[in-house]
């Protein structure tokens, strides 16, 4: 098979197959994209193992959720200006008429979970066809590789913007992985007076400081616990912890990790006097997407040294392996059609 013209299906867990490619036209209120890379992240893994919650995926399936490409052409009532540009795209299939769509928590939409990649046919494949009011343009000049990381940047975006970290603040990040390093990012761009990050590896300290970092610690050396914001990212059994331990009272917290069963909880009493302000991520409303592409288009984002692994279609298993490896040195897997 040309490798422009296939597609990753994964008929159930553990099961896998490359099969041809016939881009699906676009409907009414559709765009076809040419897909230029997808990520493959720990939610992917999830898919091809069978372990991802119930309700959450639907089988077979073309994985793909973080994705970016051109688009080709465009259905009726669809601008064709479109036509042509550069674009990434949000994951969430929200129904748009249900309080919480109107309310703008597209992630949150009543009408039930629909998700492109998990319930709805993903980006491992030579296109995809998708609404278009879920698209994003990006600057004629964009990187696409980079752009490819857009969706786990704007789950963090919408991270930062609950976080809501003024001018001057000291602000910490807890998590060195993609998802930390896109925190640290967007926490530096609003000019903190102070910004730690806080991980299990050092050899991570290197690339948090070249991403704005003003100090970088393990969380098994003493950590400081007067801080007015703190990102968690790690998802790790006591990630939630550490990050509430670093802030100061009433001080604001974002949990976006999302641990195995029996994860250290919050203490309530100690979330009461201390009156710390917690709130909760799980994927990104249209706004926190509008926030990454024009923090990406101002040059405050560099998704690129992130990237360690760049793969065919055909090395999807490759790909899955790699991301479960544990190796430090792998970073951010791509697929490229």
């Amino acid at each position: 098979m040309a490798g422009d013209s296939v597609a990753v299906v994964v008929d159930g867990p553990g099961a896998h197959r490359l099969v041809a490619h016939e881009p699906r036209d676009p409907g009414p209120g559709e765009a076809l994209v040419r897909v230029h890379a997808t990520g493959i992240c720990g939610s992917d893994r999830e898919v091809y193992q069978g372990n991802r919650p119930e309700g959450y995926v639907r089988y077979p399936l073309t994985p793909g959720h973080e994705w970016s490409g051109t688009v080709e052409r465009v259905g009726a009532g669809v601008p064709a200006s479109l036509t042509g540009r550069k674009v990434v795209g949000e994951g969430f299939r929200n129904c748009q008429v249900c309080d919480r769509c109107h309310a703008g928590e597209t992630t949150l939409c009543s009408a039930g979970y629909e998700e492109t990649g998990f319930t709805q046919p993903g980006a491992m494949a030579a296109t995809l066809t998708l609404p278009a009011r879920l698209l994003h343009v990006l600057p004629d000049g964009a990187d696409l590789t980079a752009a490819a990381l857009l969706e786990p940047a704007a789950c963090i975006a919408a991270a930062a913007l609950k976080a809501n970290a003024v001018p001057g603040e000291r602000v910490a990040v807890v998590g060195t992985g993609t998802l930390g390093m896109f925190a640290v990012q967007f926490l530096r761009a609003n000019s903190p007076a102070e910004l730690l990050v806080v991980g299990t590896r050092s050899d991570r300290e290197e690339l948090s400081r070249r991403y704005g970092a003003t100090g970088f610690r393990t969380k098994d050396q003493s950590l400081p616990d007067d801080f007015d914001v703190v990102i968690e990212t790690a998802g790790s059994a006591g990630a939630a912890r550490t990050a509430a331990a670093l802030l100061r009272r009433g001080g604001r917290l974002v949990l976006t990790g999302i641990p195995a069963p029996g994860a250290d909880g919050l203490d309530p009493t100690d979330l009461v006097v201390r009156q710390l302000e917690v709130h909760t991520v799980f994927g990104a409303p249209p706004d926190a997407w509008a926030h990454t592409v024009r923090v990406f288009a101002a040059g405050l984002l560099d998704p690129l040294p992130l990237v360690t692994h760049e793969l065919p279609l055909a090395g999807f298993s490759e790909a899955i392996e790699l991301v479960g490896s544990g190796d430090p040195k792998v970073g951010k897997v791509l697929l490229r059609p």
